[in-house]
C-alpha cells in the first residue's frame, strides 16, 4: 500500500487534527473542540492527539491484533501518561479515530465518530462513517446556524452546544468517541473488504469530507481525481478556496470557518 499525508490548522490555532502512516496502515484523529470550556486536563488537545495517535500506530504493529483491541489499549496508555488531570471530566481530551490496515487480501477498518474512510471500488464509491453525534442535542445544532460564523452571538451557541453534547459523549444512547476509558474502542463501526475489490481509500476527517459531505462542491469521484493527479494536499486547498467565498457561514453553517484537515490517501 502506498500512502500519501497531509494536515492542516483550519486557522491560527493550533492544529487539532493528527495523520500517520505505514506502509499497511493509515491513521486519522480528530481532536475534540472544547469551545473555550475546561477540560480538567493541563496538556490540552494537541498533546491528547499526538500522544494517542503514536501509541495507536505501536498497539497496531503486533500483527492480527484486532483493531478495536489496539485502540483500547492505546487509550489505556494514554490515561496512565497523565493521572494527574482530572480523566473524569465530561470534557477530557477526545477525538475521532479512523483506521485502515491491510493485509494480504483483506482491508480492516474502524471508524469512531465522523472522520470518514472512502473506499474506491472498480464501479463505485463507499464511505464508512459514523454520524451518531448527529443525533444529539439537534436544537442546539441547529441554533448555532441562526449566527454569522466568527460572532460572539456564534461563539456563545457553541458552547451552549458542546456543554450539552457533553453530557451524552461515551454514554449509552449518546455518541462515542475516543477519551480516557477504553470502552469506546468497543463501540466503533469497525470491518472489513477484500482488498481486490479496491483500486485505493481515503482516510479523512471531517475537514476534508465536508467538500462532499457538506459544501456539495465536489463528487467522491472529483475528489478522488484531485488525489491521484494533484495530491493530498491540493485536495485540502481545494476546500480552503470553498471556505474563502463563505467566511462567515452563511451558506454553509458551521462552527469554524475552516475546521483542521487531515488525510491519508492509500493506493494499493
Amino acid at each position: 500500500m502506498r500512502v500519501s499525508i497531509a494536515t492542516e490548522p483550519g486557522g491560527a490555532s493550533p492544529n487539532e487534527d493528527w495523520v500517520a502512516a505505514t506502509a499497511s496502515l493509515a491513521v486519522v484523529l480528530d481532536g475534540l473542540s472544547t469551545a473555550g470550556l475546561d477540560t480538567g486536563c493541563r496538556h490540552g488537545v494537541p498533546w491528547y492527539v499526538a500522544q494517542l495517535g503514536s501509541h495507536l500506530v505501536a498497539t497496531l504493529a503486533v500483527p492480527n491484533r484486532p483493531l478495536d483491541e489496539g485502540l483500547a489499549i492505546a487509550l489505556e496508555q494514554v490515561a496512565a501518561l497523565h493521572p494527574e488531570c482530572d480523566l473524569n471530566n465530561p470534557g477530557t481530551p477526545s477525538a475521532t479515530v479512523s483506521v485502515l490496515r491491510a493485509a494480504d487480501s483483506m482491508l480492516s477498518y474502524l471508524v469512531l465518530a465522523d472522520s470518514p474512510i472512502v473506499f474506491e471500488g472498480r464501479n463505485e464509491y463507499s464511505v464508512v462513517t459514523d454520524l451518531r453525534v448527529d443525533t444529539v442535542v439537534p436544537e442546539l445544532r441547529a441554533e448555532t446556524e441562526r449566527f454569522a460564523t466568527g460572532s460572539p452571538e456564534h461563539a456563545e451557541s457553541v458552547r451552549r452546544m458542546v456543554t450539552a453534547q457533553r453530557l451524552t459523549r461515551n454514554t449509552p444512547g449518546g455518541y462515542w468517541v475516543a477519551a480516557a476509558s477504553p470502552e469506546p474502542a468497543h463501540h466503533a463501526v469497525t470491518g472489513s473488504v477484500a482488498r481486490s475489490d479496491i483500486i485505493s481509500a481515503a482516510v479523512m476527517s471531517d475537514g476534508v469530507s465536508r467538500l462532499v459531505t457538506e459544501y456539495g462542491m465536489a463528487t467522491w469521484a472529483d475528489a478522488f481525481a484531485i488525489l491521484r493527479s494533484s495530491g493530498v494536499g491540493e485536495l485540502i486547498a481545494e476546500v480552503r478556496k470553498v471556505e474563502a467565498t463563505d467566511p462567515n457561514g452563511k451558506r454553509w453553517p458551521r462552527f469554524k470557518a475552516g475546521d483542521d484537515a487531515a488525510i491519508a490517501f492509500c493506493e494499493l
